[in-house]
């Protein structure tokens, strides 16, 4: 039996997490967004270094990885298919 970490949504398109394993994949995924972010554009300013785009680019980059690597992390332990949904609606006689 597989073991899912996330349940399609029920209104929209996505999934959401069921399992403490979802939930700390996304926290850790935000946590590695703050640290990237701190490293690469906050801490460098505080001490006076002078601003380069080419930071903010590699945060650009490495953040899309960042994102990408969790979709296809969520879509693996999704129980189920990702496709939009309106809810259970009721026909009308």
């Amino acid at each position: 039996m597989p073991d899912y970490w996330f349940k399609p949504k029920t209104h929209g398109y996505g999934a959401y997490p069921t399992d403490w394993r979802g939930w700390a994949l996304i926290l850790g995924v935000v946590f590695l967004n703050f640290l990237l972010a701190a490293v690469l554009l906050v801490w460098p300013t505080l001490t006076g270094a002078p601003i380069f785009p080419t930071r903010f680019v590699l945060f650009l980059i490495l953040d899309t990885v960042l994102v990408v690597g969790l979709l296809i992390a969520i879509r693996k332990k999704t129980d189920g298919d990702w496709r939009w949904r309106w809810g259970k609606t009721q026909r009308r006689q």
